[in-house]
């Protein structure tokens, strides 16, 4: 965990949610590998479904959520855009954990994606609650979302041009993230309307886990490492 100690946060919550993610640059995103973006502007959008959760006494599991974010330049130079879309299935209390946790606030300054990103946005959009339609295997690096009037976006394997087969990468960051440990890649498709329209295909994408408590990035082994494990348990035979 990223930080010892009972928190001394008065808000106590958990969020534990298996995400896909889709943004502008090619295979090889600066955020991952410490480089510049690909057009010199970052655009991406992040829909996830929460597998664990609560804030205080409240259950947040099962509900699904959306995070769009552009901005003109990159993203450490600030400017952003953001917007918020939370499942309409949540109730009141749902709605304002939800908002609060991804709005990156009722956490430590910079402990996770959404506080980190949050800070470089100027521009806030008024978070939409809407039906939010999301497949995605993240083992099989398959994805279908559709949130109505703002989204639609599809994630699919990199096919290996020799065999034709689905061609696996993963990007373990066991230190240095903010996001997640382990991820699964492969390229996405996403148009968005409204506030925050914007559009590109066969662009990066990601699968993951991203566990996050009010202390920070809760660094325990992603689900998804499983294969690691049998593989090595192979090496030894």
């Amino acid at each position: 965990m990223a930080f010892e100690g009972r928190s001394e946060l008065a808000d106590q919550w958990l969020f534990k949610s298996e995400t896909y993610d889709n943004c502008n640059c090619a295979m090889n995103c600066g955020c991952q590998f410490n480089l510049p973006s690909t057009h010199g502007y970052c655009q991406s959008v992040f829909v996830g479904t929460i597998v664990e959760g609560h804030f205080n006494d409240t259950p947040l599991s099962g509900l699904n959520w959306a995070a769009l974010y552009k901005w003109p330049g990159e993203i450490k130079d600030g400017n952003g855009r953001r917007q918020i879309v939370i499942d309409e299935r949540a109730d009141e209390a749902q709605r304002i954990a939800l908002e609060t946790i991804i709005s990156g606030e009722a956490c430590e300054p910079l402990s996770n994606l959404f506080a980190v990103f949050a800070s470089t946005c100027s521009e806030f959009c008024e978070t939409l609650f809407l039906p939010i339609d999301l497949e995605a295997d993240l083992e099989l690096r398959t994805a279908r979302v559709e949130i109505p009037g703002v989204m639609r976006s599809s994630g699919r394997p990199m096919i290996n041009e020799f065999t034709g087969q689905p061609f696996h990468i993963a990007l373990a960051r066991p230190s240095g993230s903010f996001e997640f440990t382990y991820a699964e890649i492969g390229l996405g498709t996403t148009s968005v309307t409204g506030d925050m329209g914007m559009a590109f295909e066969d662009s990066w994408a990601h699968f993951c886990v991203h566990h996050f408590n009010q202390d920070g990035f809760v660094r325990e082994r992603s689900r998804l490492t499983a294969w690691l494990g049998h593989m090595t348990a192979r090496s030894r035979e």
